[in-house]
């Protein structure tokens, strides 16, 4: 970890992280425009939407939902919850702030493609990579086709779901889970480094106010970040601009992107 002044921790305001987010246009199977529909297996995820207009389709708990967004839009949802942006007007652009940053760059989001993938990692991980030195046209190329598997999956999924009622997503939780079980040590150090750090943190300040002790104030840095990429880099629902806020050295990301 890069610690701050004092030893504060160095990462983004509550170890969150930070996407700008311009949705795909690309049509799906049932004619409407957006991303490949997923679900983060331990994070929440927040859009503040910028511009445009559009829905975010969500299965979790109370069923399949469809939700409005326009400018000023703020919209939030827990792990589990299976959700794809749909860009009605072709202008809708999001600012994603997602919890434990570091998380969704390291394989927190699972798509929802058939079972014969979520059974098999392999095949799953095969499915879900892109192409790196293609060309723009084979990248977008396969980034349409991750999509239209992954809109295979959801709209069976969702089917069920109305058909049964949420009780219909147990088994992609469970195939998530298992997707992603070999993660979880990685992902407790970074939720150690980020977030609950700097809750300590508060919590030691809290403390120093209390008995009206301001020491820690003399710490006061500013701190800034440029995007971890100058071209727009291919997210799971549109095309992304990045950076790397966590508390700690950079991080490669090194697998499908949040979004």
């Amino acid at each position: 970890m890069l610690p701050g002044p004092g030893g504060a921790p160095a990462g983004f305001p509550g170890g969150t992280g930070v996407t700008r987010i311009n949705v795909y246009t690309w049509d799906a199977v049932d004619g409407q425009c957006g991303g490949s529909p997923h679900l983060h297996t331990a994070t929440t995820e927040s859009y503040v939407v910028v511009a445009g207009r559009g829905r975010v389709q969500t299965l979790s708990s109370t069923g399949f939902d469809e939700h409005g967004l326009a400018p000023g839009t703020v919209l939030w949802f827990t792990p589990g919850t299976v959700h794809r942006l749909i860009n009605d007007d072709g202008a809708l652009e999001i600012v994603a702030v997602m919890g434990n940053s570091g998380l969704p760059e390291n394989g927190d989001a699972v798509l929802t493609f058939p079972e014969r993938y979520l059974d098999d990692p392999a095949a799953y991980r095969e499915a879900a990579a892109l192409p790196r030195e293609e060309s723009a046209e084979a990248r977008e190329a396969a980034v349409v086709a991750r999509r239209d598997l992954a809109m295979e999956g959801f709209l069976a999924l969702r089917a069920r779901v109305e058909a049964e009622g949420p009780q219909a997503l147990d088994q992609l939780y469970r195939q998530a889970a298992a997707l992603v079980q070999d993660k979880a040590a990685m992902w407790n150090t970074l939720v150690h480094n980020g977030p609950l750090a700097q809750a300590r943190q508060s919590l030691a300040h809290l403390e120093q106010l209390a008995q009206a002790d301001g020491t820690h104030l003399h710490d006061a840095v500013v701190r800034s970040a440029a995007p971890t990429s100058a071209d727009p880099v291919y997210g799971m629902c549109g095309r992304l601009q990045t950076w790397n806020l966590m508390p700690s050295v950079a991080e490669a990301y090194t697998t499908v992107r949040p979004g």
